[in-house]
């Protein structure tokens, strides 16, 4: 297995800033001095709690505990290993990656499925566009299509790598056998069906996708990790799919449809104040957007809206504007998108077209353009605006008991919210839209929570999800305090390896266990220098662990006096078990004893001395 060597990283991690890194899945602000701040890529908030420093190269979420640094990052966002890391930023900034020397570099073989099946689709999406920009019948065919009749332009093509694959699949499997692909990663990539027991070979690859125009799909990063394929004219009869206008890839180890959001990998860096998210329901939707200046349009991957897509949309801004069909399923998609979006803390407006009963945004922008978006931002509805008027299109004419059971259907969609000021906003909104006396609305609306509250009682203990585990690093230890002054005072950590005896120690902990290999090197004077502890950090946890404590501030002013109260905790801490054991052989005359008394009396003696000892480490520090 190929082995990077340590000064390449060291380099690596000099040459590459960690901001340039994190900003391609989170939108940093600044925070002060150096440091960047945005919402964690770890798990859902809507505060921001996650810090960067670009200048020590670490992160530290103080939400969730999550730290590391540019590697690290790397790995969790991106689900690798160390070495596929590394590769992967080597190969986004330019960065050469050398191998120590026997070790070999990396191989197909080497590669793990997940980034061997990434490069399969990077090669699949470049043969599908060059097909697309071939003069022949299928090329000619697919450029008909996407020029003169959807009327997109030869520009946006190129810029999205649009691509065609004939009635027979354009080649793919005698392309992508040329590229020497593992037979594990043609049978899982979903572009192709292969029978289980079958040997790959160029007539078991039959591929999914003929006579379609290809609509690549990237995630959050940009790299191509499925298709959308549209019927044509050259769709085959014998397609499994004939029917279907729309195919998306399947799940493969690179794609969940529910955890992608088309062109966010785009409209994620046009996104601020002002301009907020669109979400469109189609990919095309989305292109024609694009097209016409609109760049913050994303859509869904031909699927319901998923909790995952939102949380990913929220890492990068919290505002929202929907602007599906106003037909009966583009409507009934926004109301299921409506409580979801509450819930993961996004602002939402629905956009819809005065006067005009359908609207469909593919054709509206393709025949008004930009200025199409200025008209519909006109005759935005608030969330509860549009969810009244679905619930009860007429109030003035309704009866009180339609008005009530309107009201509770809004209800289901206020209780999303978490903020009690946007729930009691939201009850003033809906009352006024559906003239509701006020203060019954607040009331009706009480009751509905203690009657949502009695049933969340009633289920059994099993459905109630567990509270996460406290994160390890975050206990409070000595060994964590000398750790922190290790890394922060670095002077400090020569003496403290001459007057902290090894034993005293806890090594079951990573405190422990790291403030005993540091001071191991401070003894022996082979301290790298906290810049450069990749090859003493053994463990995720460890790794973990030092970014936490380099990123943590110090909060004390006397780093010397911190340590000798560390030391003393620790001698405590090592010693006075010791010393109770002998005071309670001493007062049971009738116990077995290991020593005779008198050595006893002389050990009790010595740990007293020992215990009140003055600790101090002026001299050498």
């Amino acid at each position: 297995m190929p082995v990077i060597k340590p000064t390449c990283v060291r380099d690596l991690k000099l040459r590459v800033n960690l901001a340039d890194v994190v900003a391609r899945m989170v939108t940093l602000r600044k925070a002060g001095g150096a440091r960047l701040k945005g919402l964690c890529p770890f798990h859902n908030e809507k505060t921001p709690s996650f810090n960067v420093d670009p200048d020590k190269g670490y992160y530290h979420c103080f939400g969730c505990g999550k730290s590391g640094d540019i590697i690290s990052f790397v790995r969790e966002t991106e689900q690798l290993n160390f070495s596929e890391a590394v590769e992967a930023l080597g190969k986004r900034f330019g960065i050469p990656i050398e191998y120590e020397e026997g070790s070999g570099g990396p191989s197909t073989a080497d590669r793990t499925l997940r980034q061997e099946v990434f490069d399969l689709h990077d090669a699949a999406a470049e043969h599908y566009f060059q097909a697309f920009k071939a003069k022949d019948t299928t090329g000619d065919a697919m450029r008909h299509l996407w020029i003169e009749q959807r009327r997109f332009t030869a520009e946006l093509a190129d810029e999205f790598k649009i691509g065609a694959a004939d009635a027979t699949g354009s080649g793919l499997g005698a392309a992508m056998m040329r590229r020497k692909f593992s037979e594990e990663a043609l049978r899982r990539c979903g572009l192709f069906f292969v029978y289980d027991d079958a040997a790959i070979t160029l007539q078991s690859l039959r591929p999914r996708f003929r006579g379609r125009l290809m609509i690549p799909i990237r995630d959050h990063q940009g790299r191509v990790c499925a298709f959308t394929a549209r019927q044509t004219d050259l769709t085959p009869a014998d397609d499994p799919a004939k029917d279907a206008k729309y195919v998306n890839s399947p799940e493969t180890p690179i794609f969940t449809k529910g955890n992608l959001l088309f062109n966010l990998d785009r409209a994620r860096t046009a996104v601020g104040e002002g301009k907020p998210f669109v979400m469109v329901e189609g990919q095309l939707d989305a292109l024609r957007c694009w097209s016409v200046g609109l760049k913050t349009a994303i859509a869904p991957q031909g699927t319901s809206i998923t909790e995952g897509q939102l949380v990913l949309m929220r890492r990068y801004h919290t505002q929202v504007e929907c602007f599906f069909d106003s037909d009966g399923a583009g409507q009934k998609a926004a109301l299921r998108f409506l409580p979801m979006a509450l819930k993961a803390g996004l602002e939402i407006r629905f956009l819809t077209l005065a006067g005009d009963s359908k609207v469909d945004p593919d054709l509206l922008f393709l025949e008004r353009g930009l200025a199409a978006y200025d008209e519909v931002r006109r005759g935005a509805q608030s969330a509860m605006v549009f969810a009244c008027r679905a619930a009860l299109p007429d109030p003035p004419t309704a009866s009180a008991e339609l008005k009530s059971r309107a009201a509770q259907t809004v209800f289901e969609i206020i209780a999303n919210a978490e903020s009690a000021v946007t729930r009691s906003e939201f009850v003033n909104e809906t009352a006024a839209h559906l003239r509701l006396p006020l203060a019954a609305a607040h009331k009706d609306f009480q009751t509905f929570l203690q009657r949502q509250n009695r049933l969340a009682a009633a289920r059994p203990p099993g459905a109630v999800p567990a509270a996460p585990p406290p994160t390890p690093h975050t206990a409070h230890t000595s060994e964590r305090d000398l750790l922190l002054l290790c890394l922060h005072f670095e002077a400090i950590g020569k003496p403290l390896s001459h007057s902290l005896p090894h034993d005293w120690i806890d090594l079951s902990h990573p405190a422990g266990a790291l403030l005993n290999r540091f001071l191991g090197e401070f003894e022996h004077d082979l301290w790298p220098g906290k810049d450069h502890l990749e090859n003493l950090l053994e463990t995720d946890a460890e790794r973990s662990m030092v970014a936490s404590l380099l990123f943590e501030t110090p909060g004390f002013e006397d780093p010397l006096k911190v340590a000798q109260e560390g030391l003393r905790q620790l001698r405590t801490r090592a010693l006075e078990p010791r010393l109770r054991q002998i005071e309670l052989a001493l007062a049971n005359p009738h116990a077995e004893i290991e020593s005779d008394p008198i050595s006893l009396l002389k050990e009790r003696s010595e740990l007293h001395r020992l215990l009140r000892q003055p600790i101090s480490l002026a001299a050498s520090a």
